[in-house]
């Protein structure tokens, strides 16, 4: 029996980032960028108005206020998405909405509210600068978001909306991505029936496929469902080959230590496997190796049986994979401290992930049990957003001590 960073230094050890692919920008939100995204040419392209206003001398204006206008000549307008082809000299000023290009020989923008627009409707000709402005005031500089031959967005990066606009303000239409993993996902064990059949005595629906597919979606990778085999070892054999055309397999159950638990058995004669039990509570039945498929070696997950075990043998172990495999760096989920609220025991040396519901009150973080922690009570984990953490050395966690939590789902509304 090995330990979690024990475990989980093997199985990133054995996983390598996938391929990369061209994808449209609208769809390739999520995804890690394969590329540099460098840009040829200024944002924006041309010093532009921040403001409606007129465009001005900042000189023609010195020491105007209300009581002492600026009265400039009005020869023209421009709007956005248009370049004036006249000037400003001395004396005029150019009527200007917000993004147009600055006319030649204005340095300033005048906002509307500090004219006399409104009341020179007989005489629209002329206006009367009633606040004096420097020099730059309301105008955005050619390249001040982005200068030309900029580095904007560094490979690597996941790409969220924000980053979707930059691309496309560059122009760009497509980009090239790392693509994300296909995971089949295979439950086993005679006593599984699949959902919409009939239920009988001594059977159980299997919840665990789409459990574990969810978890699939939720971080990135894209699921297929196998169904469910028997405890078979020809059938079983036969639905194993049929997720060997993906970039990882998930079986459930079959790796702990039962009579008819040979899904280890089945692996091991197809691969390798590099463990099959880790030092966690719930979660002790995990393998992990690579499975032959000519060229190809398939990296393997072997989930326990039990429902809640397999969801945190994923959480810990598997979901950490699939993002290497995307070409995301950082693993971790959030962690906290908390003031335990509930009574935790830890009566076998293993590293305990307790189901928790975290609450924050008047700034302290505090977490309780979400009741019976067996690992076939699903439900706890439906109630759950975190998991209390009590390390292999501690022997009970009682109320009122403080507990570092893994957060499985982190809302800024909550928190």
């Amino acid at each position: 029996m090995i330990s979690v960073e024990e475990a989980l230094d093997k199985i990133l050890s054995s996983i390598e980032v996938l391929g990369t692919e061209e994808r449209t920008i609208l769809n390739s939100l999520g995804y890690v960028l394969a590329e540099d995204i460098v840009s040829n040419f200024n944002i924006p392209p041309l010093d532009n108005s921040a403001m409606d206003g007129y465009a001005v001398r900042s000189e023609d204006i010195k020491g105007a206020n209300t009581a002492s206008p600026r009265i400039l000549k009005v020869i023209g307008t421009v709007y956005a998405g248009m370049v004036s082809r006249q000037e400003v000299v001395e004396g005029t000023a150019i009527r200007i909405m917000t993004g147009a290009p600055l006319p030649q020989g204005a340095d300033c923008v005048v906002r509307f509210e500090d004219t006399d627009e409104q009341s020179r409707e007989k005489n629209p000709g002329v206006i009367g600068v009633l606040k004096e402005v420097p020099a730059g005031t309301n105008v955005r500089r050619a390249g001040e978001d982005v200068p030309e031959g900029s580095l904007v967005i560094k490979k690597g990066t996941v790409l969220k909306s924000a980053h979707i606009g930059v691309i496309a303000s560059l122009g760009y239409g497509k980009v090239s991505v790392i693509r994300k993993p296909h995971v089949a996902i295979l439950a086993t064990g005679n006593e599984l029936v699949e959902i919409g059949n009939p239920l009988p005595p001594g059977k159980i629906y299997n919840s665990n496929t789409y459990s574990i597919a969810a978890l699939v979606s939720k971080y990135g990778g894209i699921p297929h469902v196998l169904g469910i085999a028997p405890d078979d070892e020809e059938l079983l054999i036969r639905s194993i080959r049929r997720g060997l055309n993906t970039d990882m397999l998930i079986t459930t159950g079959g790796v702990s230590l039962g009579d008819y638990d040979m899904v280890k058995d089945v692996l091991a004669n197809m691969g390798k496997i590099d463990f099959w039990t880790v030092r966690m509570k719930p979660g002790k039945p995990m393998a992990f190796g690579l499975l032959n498929d000519g060229n190809r070696k398939v990296p393997h997950m072997g989930l326990p049986g039990n429902p809640v075990s397999a969801m945190i043998s994923f959480e810990i172990l598997a979901r950490p994979a699939i993002l290497k495999m995307m070409g995301i760096k950082k693993f971790d989920k959030p962690v906290i401290e908390a003031i335990m609220e509930s009574t935790v025991k830890n009566d076998d040396g293993r590293r305990v992930f307790t189901r928790a519901i975290v609450e924050r009150r008047n700034g302290t973080y505090y977490a309780k049990t979400t009741g019976p922690q067996g690992s076939n009570i699903l439900t706890s984990m439906s109630l759950a957003n975190g998991l209390v953490v009590v390390p292999e050395d501690v022997e009970i966690v009682r109320p009122g001590e403080k507990v570092r939590v893994i957060m499985l789902d982190w809302s800024g509304e909550e928190f």
